[in-house]
């Protein structure tokens, strides 16, 4: 029964699978009662949630003996073997992950040996040495579980968290490589969002000035590379918050110095994109001072291990770009479309195509450059760089992925709870909730807003007009919103939430063309 109910439980909260901790003493005859919940557990999960895990944590042996073994053996492998993997506990000795692979025969990799990144005990000291675990788990074949890399933010790694978290991750890539490469299918999407922030912006906006924390909000990441080596880079780059982001609150800062006709590259992603014969489209928002400019580098290898690099350049003259890049590029491409937002002064939207049938995309990568036709001047100043990266979409088709009308949703507010405050405002309540009309509905993000409707002064009963602008309210991924609290003039007659509808391609939709609910005051 309880292992149908985590079942349950995974479907309708959308979990991976269960990890199973048993840290207790058992009665040698309730083993057989463990290994079938384990066995029953699996098999449910599996076919309520196709790939999903069972992992069970090496603690309680087979005796019913609380004795982490640090291993895969005979005392543990019994309900291994009934489920999709085991986490080996952190105190394994040098030899242990080869006697586990051995163990797990043709199922090694479903051996994940544990490492402490507090170093607790843990096979090479964890910390700025977990990398040495690592290596060994690589040269044995068998998994890894990486516990509590949060060590990096509850210690305060200096100089800063950010720069901190990338030179931690580096040593994993440096051991491992990089095993997850994307784009691998169109359309793709990111804004560098990691889910938190000190501001909140929609298509260059700035909607929020107010610090906020939502993970199920976060983006591809950049594979941004660490340079620990003491070799001075011109440009430093990072995921920045709390400069102008375009979408959500994160954005790509590069900060430095670039003279003359010098240029720098930084990786952002490793992709694995096969092309055909029909050109793709990059769209990507640059803001950025003086000078200074941002292009994409894309590594493209054929069938026949071709490789070509091509840039998108940015805007400017198409001459001088060619003269500038031609020969370090098979080819140069400018940008066929330049967009400068009137109402967010700074961000310009550029957007390319390419063709590149029987090659696969390999990499993209940022190019800082200054255009040849700029003259620079003498002094230090004219040699800064700063330019800020907003998104990068890539698509199948020029146009935005369409996005369903007002009409092809229910939006409703439920649980409505109103409190008095002083001098007759009020406090309201409530969770908002919207569906398909016909059904399940492709996957969308939404942004929420609420707009107050007042009374007109000076007019006779019944006129009203909306003298607010939309405030924003928050993000959702899910289609559930909770408004808590939210103060209410008296003059207010009625509030419309709003329900702003966006694609995987981050194309938003247009507020007074978004399904809305209104709520009498």
């Amino acid at each position: 029964m309880y292992a149908e109910r985590l079942a349950e439980l995974a479907v309708a909260l959308g979990f991976d699978g269960w990890l199973i901790n048993i840290e207790v003493e058992l009665k040698l005859e309730q083993i057989p009662i463990m290994l079938e919940f384990v066995g029953h557990l699996t098999q449910t999960m599996h076919s309520k949630v196709p790939g999903s895990l069972i992992i069970w944590y090496d603690s309680v042996t087979i005796d019913g003996h609380l004795s982490w073994q640090n291993q895969l053996n005979n005392y543990n492998k019994p309900f291994f073997d009934l489920c999709d993997g085991i986490f080996v506990n952190y105190t394994w000795r040098e030899n242990y992950p080869r006697l586990s692979a051995a163990a797990a025969g043709d199922r090694k990799y479903d051996v994940y040996m544990g490492i402490d990144v507090f170093g607790r005990s843990t096979y090479g000291g964890g910390q700025w040495k977990a990398n040495v675990a690592l290596d060994v788990l690589k040269k044995d074949k068998v998994s890894a579980a990486i516990f509590a890399p949060g060590w990096v933010y509850e210690t305060k790694q200096p100089p800063n968290f950010e720069t901190a978290q990338n030179h931690w991750w580096s040593l994993v890539e440096n051991s491992w490589g990089v095993l997850q490469r994307y784009p691998k299918s169109l359309p793709f999407h990111s804004n560098f969002d990691q889910g938190r922030g000190y501001h909140y912006s929609v298509d260059g906006d700035q909607v929020s000035e107010a610090s906020w924390c939502n993970i199920s909000c976060q983006s591809f990441q950049p594979f941004l590379e660490f340079h620990g080596d003491g070799t001075a880079n011109p440009i430093d780059v990072s995921v920045n918050f709390k400069e102008a982001s375009f979408s959500g609150g994160g954005n790509i800062t590069f900060k430095g110095t670039l003279k003359n006709n010098a240029h720098f590259t930084t990786r952002l992603f490793e992709a694995e994109l096969p092309l055909g014969n029909s050109p793709i489209y990059f769209t990507y928002s640059v803001k950025s001072e003086g000078s200074s400019a941002v292009g994409l580098s894309l590594e493209f290898s054929s069938e026949k291990n071709e490789k070509n690099t091509i840039l998108l350049a940015s805007h400017g003259n198409a001459l001088d770009t060619m003269s500038q890049f031609v020969s370090r590029f098979s080819r140069v491409i400018m940008p066929h479309g330049v967009t400068k937002l009137e109402s967010s002064p700074g961000w310009v939207i550029l957007e390319s195509s390419i063709s590149m049938d029987g090659y696969t995309l390999k990499g993209i990568s940022a190019l800082c450059y200054r255009p040849l036709n700029v003259t620079s001047g003498s002094d230090d100043r004219s040699a800064e760089f700063y330019a800020v990266l907003g998104h990068i979409t890539i698509k199948a088709q020029e146009q935005n992925l369409l996005l369903p009308p007002s009409s092809a949703w229910l939006v409703d507010g439920q649980d409505i709870k109103w409190a008095s405050e002083s001098q007759g405002s009020k406090t309201v309540s409530l969770k908002i909730t919207w569906k398909w009309r016909d059904g399940n509905s492709p996957y969308f993000s939404y942004n929420v807003y609420v707009e107050e409707i007042t009374k007109m002064k000076g007019t006779g009963p019944g006129q009203v007009v909306s003298e607010n602008a939309q405030k924003y309210l928050g993000a959702a991924q899910v289609r559930s919103f909770y408004v808590s609290d939210h103060v209410v003039p008296p003059s207010v007659m009625s509030l419309r939430f709003i329900i702003q509808v966006c694609g995987i391609d981050g194309a938003c939709q247009k507020l007074d063309e978004s399904p809305s609910f209104t709520l009498e005051c």
